[in-house]
């Protein structure tokens, strides 16, 4: 017999009726179906599951490694325990059944140059402040408030929209201290004035100090305010018959200009974040 003979023997064997036979399995021998994990992301733009645990501010990637062979988290329903598991920004991720925003919170300090607008890019096509830290972050970052044109000094910018509006809540105890020039010299009756309190668009408005600067002309003083109104120093000078021609922000809520020339930009410390989201 030739071995093309022997192997139709074969197939033939395994045929009845003309068709073949379907596999079968005894009663308990039928393979064992397993719970399917979702298919593993391949996406270059993925993550992985403990990163993006991490961004949401839960806690350390250390932690959410944790937390992931724990079974706390689910992707899509589903619970993960495999280190190493990617997801993509669309998944729907959760911890103890509690939405994740993998986005991760960043906060960016600049010092604002004269000629940069903190508003939406305007129709002549101006130079923003947006284009200065261009390199901070991936993120879009907006600022928390707004610094005119002209005017220089510290801006926060984050992706953080619960602390950007507890900032510039009116009610917040933010504080922030401006060195301004003025149009003329600042004649000690007003400064008197602005130190008990004036009353702009008939709410008054209190300083918490209010000096001239050492070894400068009476145009240029120091000013400490808490409130948040939109251009309140401008508008309470205007208020005592004052233009304000120069506003530089030394300081906002604790942070300084130290260490930082004007154009540049730094990243928030941890404690300097902490400190902030204090702020009530």
């Amino acid at each position: 017999m030739s071995r093309g003979d022997s192997n139709n023997d074969k197939k033939a064997s395994g045929r009845q009726g003309g068709t073949f036979r379907k596999k079968s399995y005894a009663r308990g021998n039928a393979p064992v179906k397993k719970n399917a994990l979702p298919k593993q992301n391949s996406d270059p733009d993925s993550i992985r599951l403990n990163k993006y645990v991490s961004n949401s501010g839960v806690c350390s990637r250390r932690d959410a490694d944790i937390y992931i062979a724990a079974g706390n988290v689910t992707v899509n329903g589903t619970p993960i325990t495999e280190m190493g598991y990617k997801v993509k920004l669309t998944d729907e991720v959760k911890f103890d059944g509690r939405l994740l925003n993998p986005v991760k919170k960043e906060y960016v300090l600049l010092n604002k140059p004269k000629d940069f607008s903190t508003t939406i890019r305007d129709e002549k096509g101006k130079r923003h402040v947006s284009g200065l830290i261009s390199n901070a972050s991936k993120s879009k970052l907006l600022p928390v408030d707004k610094l005119d044109k002209e005017d220089t000094g510290l801006l926060l910018f984050t992706n953080d929209g619960d602390l950007s509006k507890r900032l510039k809540s009116p009610i917040n105890g933010l504080r922030k201290i401006y060195h301004l020039v003025l149009d003329k010299d600042l004649r000690s009756v007003d400064l008197a004035k602005i130190q008990e309190g004036v009353v702009v668009d008939e709410k008054l408005v209190k300083v918490q100090d209010i000096s001239f600067i050492d070894g400068a002309p009476k145009r240029e003083v120091g000013i400490e305010i808490y409130s948040s109104r939109g251009k309140i120093v401008q508008r309470l000078f205007e208020q005592l018959d004052y233009t304000v021609i120069k506003l530089d922000r030394v300081i906002y809520g604790g942070l300084t200009k130290k260490d930082l020339p004007r154009g540049h930009w730094r990243y928030l410390t941890d404690q300097e974040v902490i400190n902030l989201k204090m702020i009530k």
